[in-house]
């Protein structure tokens, strides 16, 4: 087909012949995976120093913060980049279409990587804001953007996801490998510089497959008028300044500490999705159906939010539980405790295919979507109480997915708080008190699985 015919395409979509050229699926998915890869290698790979970094002494290259605060802030970071994904989805849609808002956002986590790769703390603040901001963009709108290499009722659309998320989580394997070689061999910045190069890669290959992406062309789906673009933009440079004039005033800067700081995001992780669900059982457009459908997801918001509160401390206390507690070698072989967080990757991938086999040969037998979730949250709680024994011996649609980021944002939110206590308690006491706080929340999914299943969508 012409560069004029697939310009002509009134769907956007990528040339016919592109459609089944990579394993049976759009060339499209390749480039989006690719990206994917090179994304969470940066992220996560950068992510399982961080702590480390912070909670390493300044004569060794670190910032000198003790244990509990480096998780504090590390977490606070998770939640930063949560928040800001609900504004990167709404820029997508309202302003600069989801291909522009991928790029921009690409270019913006590698300005942060290369700025953590300066040896300064001004450096290592301004890189976290980059990457916080440029994930935003990136991660929700690189999904909607697999979503429409698809037609709505195209059955290979699950597995297309399928092998979209194996590629997120090839790139959680490598990338901690990499970069907590360097980091622990040649320095912290190194490791940042890593991720800063795989960053590079993943847009360089984005741009160079972007032919294949549907809708690279288009606008934004749901694009504002243009008085209405003139003044949120003036809007957005208007609240830009006023922080920035903030940030720098004397009085501001003085009260604004780092501790400061992360309170004030856990408040904004918990007052946020408040808003916003207020706001959907108040909005006139939401029919009496809609929010009957709607209550449901408040149990499942939460039950994200535990899970992943669980979760998230694998980059953060259990980094370093590790890095103090936990074996380094095995038959010889040294390794640093950053690879530790390989294995959420290398389990995942391993896994994938294996669950996947399981619903498939239960067909309609196979538990229902809220089981399935309190299952995952009671084996994450599950998780932490098995740490009590070994550390007691020692010292798709767009409000569902900013519904997704903000439990994730609170998740981080509260973690941020939480983990101020690891310096505070014993860790058979911490790690305890977690699990059984997470196996609850578990149970009671479970228990309002038959409510869920009269009140949510018909969804596996």
């Amino acid at each position: 087909m012409s560069r004029t015919a697939l310009e002509a395409r009134p769907d956007g979509r990528p040339p016919p012949e592109d459609d089944r050229a990579f394993l049976g699926r759009p060339k499209g998915l390749l480039t989006l995976s690719g990206l994917e890869v090179w994304e969470r290698f940066s992220f996560l790979g950068m992510q399982a120093i961080l702590v480390l970094y912070f909670a390493d002494t300044v004569a060794h290259g670190g910032m000198g913060m003790s244990p509990g605060t480096a998780a504090s802030v590390s977490a606070a970071y998770g939640t930063l980049v949560h928040l800001v994904s609900v504004a990167g989805g709404w820029l997508a849609d309202r302003v600069l279409g989801p291909y522009r808002a991928v790029l921009w956002g690409g270019v913006l986590i590698a300005c942060g990587h290369y700025a953590m790769a300066v040896p300064t703390g001004t450096a290592t603040w301004a890189g976290l804001g980059l990457i916080s901001a440029g994930t935003g963009l990136l991660k929700p709108n690189a999904a909607t953007m697999v979503g429409k290499l698809y037609r709505t009722d195209d059955e290979r659309r699950d597995a297309g996801f399928a092998l979209y998320c194996m590629a997120i989580n090839i790139g959680a394997f490598a990338g901690p490998l990499i970069t907590g070689r360097l980091g622990d061999h040649e320095g912290w910045h190194w490791g940042f510089s890593a991720a800063a190069i795989g960053m590079t890669f993943g847009l360089i290959q984005y741009v160079a497959g972007r032919r294949h992406l549907a809708g690279r062309r288009g606008a934004a789906e749901f694009a504002l008028a243009p008085d209405a673009l003139r003044r949120a933009v003036r809007l957005i440079v208007a609240g830009a300044l006023v922080a920035a004039v903030l940030a720098t005033a004397p009085a501001v800067a003085g009260w604004l500490t780092t501790g400061r700081f992360v309170d004030l995001l856990t408040v904004v992780s918990v007052v946020a999705p408040v808003g916003y669900f207020a706001v959907m059982f108040t909005s006139p457009r939401v029919t009496a159906g809609e929010r009957g459908r709607l209550r449901p997801y408040i149990v499942l918001f939460l039950a994200s939010a535990v899970f992943n509160f669980v979760l998230f401390q694998a980059y953060s206390t259990m980094m370093l539980l590790a890095a103090s507690n936990a074996a380094t070698t095995i038959l010889g072989f040294g390794f640093p405790a950053s690879w530790y967080p390989s294995a959420l990757g290398a389990f995942e991938v391993a896994l994938a295919p294996v669950v996947a086999a399981l619903w498939v040969r239960m067909g309609p037998r196979q538990p229902h979507a809220s089981d399935k979730i309190a299952i995952g949250v009671v084996l994450g709680g599950l998780s932490f109480l098995l740490m009590v024994l070994p550390t007691s011996g020692h010292g798709g649609d767009a409000y569902r997915m900013s519904l997704w980021f903000l439990s994730l944002a609170l998740a981080n939110g509260v973690q941020a708080q939480t983990v101020k206590l690891y310096d505070d308690v014993s860790k058979p006491a911490y790690f305890g008190v977690n699990g059984a706080v997470a196996v609850a929340a578990g149970l009671a999914v479970t228990a309002a699985a038959p409510w869920l299943r009269r009140t949510m969508h018909p969804v596996h």
